[in-house]
């Protein structure tokens, strides 16, 4: 109940403060109007013989990430948004107590609805400090989850809602990244900088197959989103690659970054079907001949809004 109403008083700050904005601006957020349960990511960890058929019902409604170890489960969850857990059969009752401890101790974790399917785990201990937290049957898992894991990924995307009034409408709320408007002025005020300071600037575009679903495409973008340094800047390009400029960088530091943020990527981003999509990646620097359409075109992008 504590969540719902924090979640409901989020929501109407949010909703006030877009009418404001609008009627100050005259210009509107594009806010997200789809189901939460569409940006919604439920990690599975399990090794047992309910670990195959929670993966499939999981992945059916919700973007998946799936554990077969504790270690891995709790590395997920540090590296990543997660919006519901599942500890499946597999582990030892040891093994999920010292587990569930540590959710509780984390704040970030306190209100994550989580549900423990085997019947000899025990759980009573940690209800206190873990209140979404229940003891469920396989078959039932979804049932009791999928609602509050909405709640939970509604919750996101107002945080995102109003990190994008924060910055003046500058933000992607889908996404977090910056707006294409807003990424290509960005981009011009950035190069001419450059040019006035004599620093390095590069581009980076991360592309994806077209194949891959649109859900993946955008849990990639938010990951990234969450890995670009301070002085770094991205968005989403409209075919769902994502491009990153690195400010006061040279070529070789950005090979660096680039090649962090890729295995960041292959690690932890969504799958698509049964293997995780593999970025291509493109680099270019600034050069003292370049423009903004022939910088971007040399990573096979197109300043579309440049002008």
């Amino acid at each position: 109940m504590r969540s719902a109403l924090r979640v409901r008083a989020l929501h109407a700050t949010a909703l006030r403060r877009a009418e404001t904005f609008a009627e100050q601006t005259g210009r509107l957020v594009d806010v997200p109007d789809g189901d939460p349960l569409d940006e919604a990511t439920m990690l599975v960890a399990g090794r047992g013989g309910s670990y195959p058929g929670l993966t499939v019902a999981v992945g059916e409604r919700v973007g998946l990430i799936g554990a077969l170890s504790i270690e891995t489960a709790a590395r997920y969850l540090t590296a990543r948004a997660i919006d519901g857990v599942v500890i499946g059969d597999g582990f030892s009752p040891l093994v999920i107590d010292a587990f569930l401890m540590a959710l509780g101790e984390d704040a970030r974790f306190r209100e994550l609805p989580i549900g423990v399917v085997p019947a000899n785990a025990e759980i009573g201990a940690h209800c206190a400090r873990l209140p979404n937290l229940e003891r469920i049957e396989a078959r039932h898992a979804l049932g009791w989850m999928l609602p509050l894991v909405r709640l939970r990924a509604f919750e996101a995307r107002l945080k995102r809602v109003l990190a994008s009034l924060d910055a003046q409408g500058m933000l992607d709320p889908a996404t977090g990244l910056m707006t294409a408007d807003a990424f290509w002025r960005e981009l011009a005020r950035a190069i001419e900088e450059a040019e006035g300071r004599g620093t390095g600037l590069c581009i980076a575009r991360f592309a994806f197959d077209p194949r891959v679903e649109l859900r993946v495409s955008f849990d990639a973008a938010r990951l990234i989103g969450g890995i670009v340094r301070n002085i770094d800047f991205a968005c989403r390009d409209a075919d769902g690659a994502v491009l990153v400029v690195f400010t006061a960088t040279e070529l070789r530091s950005a090979h660096i970054v680039a090649r962090r943020i890729a295995a960041a990527l292959r690690a932890t981003m969504l799958a698509n079907g049964a293997r995780r999509p593999e970025p291509a990646i493109t680099l270019a620097t600034l050069k003292s001949s370049d423009t903004i359409e022939t910088l971007v075109a040399r990573v096979g992008g197109r300043a579309v809004a440049a002008a």
